[in-house]
């Protein structure tokens, strides 16, 4: 996705769609009907001019969009993906005026979290001449350092962030179904990271439910996708979940390296750390997608502020 054409056209999108749904659709619309009363501002009030050059998006188009955002995730640019950032604000506006696209609406709203995250990691502009410093406020006491790159900035991020609202009723299932599988219960808010506890959550990619689950992945897990997707089931899902999070620790051995893999894949991941000859996520987080790099460290200074455990104090699976 690049910005003009495309980009002005998405904005286009935003207007027509949030125009449709304040001043006219009925409260039931769905995603047609709002297409088509987005079309119809558009024949009546758009200027000559602007219909000369634009169009309104597609559905295809928008999912393009989409897929292309996801594609920027999985590059290892972070500049670039931070400089998306505009760009996937305009689509989550889009998409959340369309019902047919809200199950999205999580996924993106994960990828803009974190292109903003990627904006604080790159160097600061070079300041002009800074006037002499005089005495100040003692400083804060650092927190030590977690040894995962970045986990300190989203700790910051996070701080004062509060728990989506789905999470109060769904956590008693879901932490019920980890400590079945013998999986630290702290994990769980693995589905803020993945889904803002939304069960209906999709991905471009296909990856659904609260843990966002790819098809293959889940039909290995025993869940069935047909004719109910049970990637939707919140208590089947999380203990799917939990059954891969244990198995990539046995694999791996480390919980900033499982989450790595749960999001790259784990047969990227032990290659990553065969050609670099590492042993951790710190020695291969430069190799990895830019959305991986971010998504561990996001993980884990997540669990830090709801559950108050820090990355080294999670505990390996113990015993189902």
């Amino acid at each position: 996705m690049c910005f003009g054409r495309d980009f002005a056209r998405l904005g286009l999108v935003v207007l027509a769609s949030s125009l449709g749904r304040a001043e006219n659709a009925p409260a039931t619309a769905g995603g047609v009907e709002l297409r088509a009363l987005a079309q119809q501002l558009w024949d009546e009030h758009a200027p000559a001019e602007l219909k000369a050059e634009y169009e309104l998006p597609t559905a295809e188009q928008l999912t393009g969009w989409l897929n292309q955002l996801e594609a920027a995730g999985r590059a290892g640019d972070l500049a670039d993906f931070a400089a998306r950032a505009p760009e996937a604000r305009a689509v989550l506006a889009a998409i959340r005026g369309l019902p047919e696209f809200a199950d999205y609406a999580e996924w993106a709203g994960a990828r803009l979290d974190e292109m903003e995250a990627a904006a604080e990691t790159l160097p600061a502009p070079l300041p002009g001449p800074a006037p002499r410093p005089g005495p100040g406020p003692a400083r804060p006491v650092q927190p030590k350092p977690s040894g995962v790159p970045l986990y300190e900035l989203w700790r910051a991020r996070l701080a004062e962030r509060r728990p989506p609202e789905r999470a109060e009723g769904l956590l008693p299932a879901v932490k019920a179904a980890f400590a079945h599988e013998g999986v630290p219960v702290a994990l769980v808010w693995l589905a803020e990271v993945e889904s803002g506890f939304n069960p209906r959550a999709l991905s471009p990619a296909g990856a659904r439910g609260l843990f966002q689950l790819m098809p293959g992945t889940a039909r290995a897990l025993g869940l069935s996708l047909l004719p109910f997707d049970q990637r939707m089931e919140p208590e089947r899902s999380a203990r799917a979940a939990a059954a891969y999070l244990r198995k990539l620790h046995a694999r791996f051995g480390d919980w900033p390296l499982v989450l790595a893999a749960y999001n790259a894949g784990e047969g990227r991941v032990a290659r990553t750390l065969e050609s670099q000859g590492a042993k951790d996520f710190a020695g291969i987080a430069g190799q990895l997608p830019s959305e991986t790099r971010l998504y561990v460290p996001k993980v884990l200074a997540t669990v830090r502020v709801r559950e108050g455990i820090e990355p080294a104090a999670l505990a390996v699976p113990g015993l189902r």
